[in-house]
């Protein structure tokens, strides 16, 4: 079963809600920036307890259809290392409310990885969608390739946490995942924590800054 995942968002609106005392399950991960924010407001997190509230591990519910229709909008490809698992992520969007565009491959033949990644990046990178997933056997080489379109922050994401992270501090807007690695329920646990974690700005806005002007600095000499 899929760990819970215990968020800086959640500890800031336990917080705000008034609660002083945060109880998860004894598996549960909580990330860094949790455990910073719930020592900064005070608040004590109980590990294994019966009693009071409990997180689901999602840090925000899944994203509403009523979001516009451009926040909406995804690109998901795989080779034949993520079919199978593509198949199951379509409907499961679908369900969520996104406006779903299925660019392959449509068979577990034998396919090339980079020729499903560079087509569901230039979609994210030209604004014909807003997010993008690939899945191939490990996540790990379909990223590589999304990552040389100019545009686009690809992350390899089997487990929540780097889903969590990806999209908060470093503003993914693209997501791989291993075909091979994850099974149905995590991935499509993946893919809701992807989507409905936001950008944090901040800190996180300048170095995203910095990253991107990196990227700005080799393009020219393209």
């Amino acid at each position: 079963m899929p760990r819970s995942l215990l968020t800086e968002a959640q500890v800031i609106h336990a917080w705000k809600s008034g609660k002083r005392t945060i109880h998860v399950e004894k598996t549960t991960l909580i990330t860094p920036a949790a455990r910073d924010a719930a020592k900064a407001k005070g608040i004590d997190i109980v590990m294994g307890a019966d009693t009071g509230q409990k997180f689901s591990g999602t840090p925000n519910p899944a994203p509403k259809p009523a979001q516009a229709a451009s926040d909406r909008r995804i690109a998901i490809g795989a080779d034949h290392g993520g079919f199978e698992l593509k198949q199951i992520l379509v409907p499961h969007l679908k369900s969520l409310g996104y406006q779903v565009q299925d660019v392959g491959t449509h068979s577990p033949d034998p396919v090339d990885y980079p020729d499903i990644a560079q087509a569901v990046a230039e979609k994210v990178a030209g604004g014909a969608v807003q997010w993008g997933i690939i899945i191939d056997g490990a996540g790990i080489g379909s990223a590589m390739v999304a990552n040389k379109v100019p545009g686009v922050r690809a992350a390899c994401c089997n487990d929540l946490f780097s889903a969590f992270n990806s999209r908060e501090h470093n503003g993914a807007n693209v997501l791989t995942l291993g075909g091979r690695i994850i099974g149905d329920a995590l991935a499509k646990k993946i893919v809701e924590t992807w989507l409905s974690t936001h950008f944090g700005g901040g800190r996180h806005q300048r170095r995203l800054e910095k990253m991107m002007a990196i990227e700005a600095k080799y393009r020219q000499f393209g």
